[in-house]
C-alpha cells in the first residue's frame, strides 16, 4: 500500500538517495549532478507559500516517490511547474498517479490555474506519464544544454487545473 503526504525536512535526505539513483543512471531526468539533503531542504524553504511537496510512502514508510510544484521564474503568475520522481523499478504502479492526485488539489488550493511539466524528449516515460495524467504539448525547445554539457530537446506540457 502507498501512502501520500506532505513532505517535510525529515524527508529530504530519502529523497535526495531516491533522486541521485535516478541522477546516476542518466537519460530521464535533465539533473545531472547530485543532490544532498540540505539542497532539498533549502529549495522546499524557498517560496513556502507557493509551493507544495508530496512523498508517496510504502507499507515500511520508505520514502518510494516524491513530487513537487512550485513558481518558475520563466512562466506566468498564475502557472506553476512540476517534478516527479518514483523509485528506480517501482515505475508504473500507480505512485505516480497518487502523488499527481495530491498535488493537483494543492495546486488548486494555491491558487494556480495550470502546471508545467517540462520533459526531456528522449524520456519517453516522463512524456507518458504526464501524458495520462492529461498534460497536452504546449511548448518545444531545441538543443538545449545541460550541467553536463549534453545537449537535449524538452517539450513543456500543460495541464489545465
Amino acid at each position: 500500500m502507498i501512502n501520500v503526504r506532505r513532505a517535510s525536512a525529515l524527508d529530504a535526505a530519502s529523497m535526495a538517495q531516491l533522486l541521485n539513483e535516478i541522477i546516476e543512471i542518466g537519460g530521464t531526468t535533465a539533473m545531472t549532478r547530485p543532490v544532498t539533503g540540505d539542497d532539498l531542504k533549502e529549495r522546499m524553504a524557498s517560496n513556502p507559500d507557493q509551493s507544495a511537496w508530496h512523498v508517496a510512502l510504502d507499507s515500511d514508510e520508505k520514502v518510494v516517490g516524491f513530487q513537487w510544484i512550485s513558481p518558475h521564474t520563466e512562466l506566468p503568475a498564475e502557472a506553476c511547474d512540476i517534478a516527479t520522481f518514483v523509485q528506480v523499478g517501482r515505475t508504473g504502479l500507480g505512485i505516480g498517479s497518487r502523488l499527481f492526485n495530491a498535488t493537483s488539489d494543492a495546486a488548486k488550493q494555491l491558487g494556480y490555474v495550470w502546471i508545467n511539466a517540462t520533459i526531456r524528449a528522449d524520456n519517453t516515460g516522463g512524456l507518458t506519464y504526464y501524458q495520462s495524467r492529461g498534460f497536452r504539448d504546449w511548448h518545444y525547445d531545441e538543443g538545449v544544454t545541460l550541467a553536463s554539457g549534453l545537449v537535449v530537446d524538452k517539450i513543456s506540457k500543460r495541464y489545465d487545473i
